[in-house]
């Protein structure tokens, strides 16, 4: 069965992106969203093997998300926090918020990709 990825960015560039990126490399069962709330409300009712998101959304920080997905009763997934900010701090707060991993945006969805492959 086809891995199943939510995707939380409110930028629909970097959406576009992630989105050729990932079904190039065979990626295909996607779920996008744009604020915080719906990614929740999605992680419920879909219940995805991997959630990408983004630290600034329109609602609430991609932190607050993370932490919020990763305490659904029942609900075993792993969360990556991608950001365009290089800052020592937010490592700190995405480990506290429970993501498994963090990774910063560059043009190149590379480092992205790896951590894609590693968690699922």
């Amino acid at each position: 069965m086809a891995k199943k990825i939510l995707i939380v960015e409110d930028n629909a560039q970097d959406q576009k992106n992630i989105k050729l990126s990932l079904i190039k490399h065979g990626y295909e069962n996607l779920i996008f969203t744009s604020t915080g709330e719906e990614a929740i409300a999605k992680a419920r009712s879909e219940k995805p093997d991997l959630v990408i998101v983004d630290t600034k959304l329109p609602d609430m920080e991609g932190f607050e998300v993370c932490r919020q997905i990763k305490n659904i009763e029942g609900l075993i997934t792993k969360v990556i926090i991608y950001t365009g900010y290089i800052d020592a701090v937010n490592i700190t707060k995405a480990r506290l918020a429970g993501a498994d991993d963090y990774e910063v945006k560059t043009e190149d969805l590379g480092k992205l990709l790896s951590a894609v492959k590693k968690l699922i």
